[in-house]
């Protein structure tokens, strides 16, 4: 793993914040009453995955990037509830979506392994 000195330099947050953007592209066409619904949570969750990516980034502890990184593994799970809601409600192809956010889940759950290995050599 290449050495970073911030967390927009790990490909995994970028991953996740291009996530980010097309979901906030993707939502844009959904049903007006969905606004405070569907499109509401379904953003926040998606934001959650970078933030706390970053968030962990600072903090100091293997432990502590950990908790954080499984904070973002939690919201990446609730986007893929909502990709699927999506497609049921036949709110449009997401197809895209879900291989880009099948992509960041496998850098993220190898991330957590890399720092747990780490954690456990010690």
């Amino acid at each position: 793993m290449k050495k970073t000195t911030q967390f927009q330099e790990l490909e995994v947050w970028k991953k996740a914040h291009q996530f980010v953007l097309g979901a906030y592209k993707y939502t844009t066409n959904f049903p007006k009453e969905e606004r405070y619904g569907l499109v509401s949570q379904f953003r926040r969750s998606a934001v959650s995955i970078p933030a706390n990516i970053a968030e962990g980034y600072a903090k100091y502890g293997l432990k502590d990037k950990v908790r954080f990184y499984n904070i973002a593994q939690g919201s990446l799970e609730e986007c893929r509830y909502y990709l699927i809601l999506s497609n049921d409600l036949d709110y449009g192809g997401n197809t895209k979506l879900t291989a880009d956010l099948e992509i960041v889940s496998k850098m993220l759950t190898s991330y957590i392994k890399t720092i747990k290995n780490k954690i456990s050599s010690k």
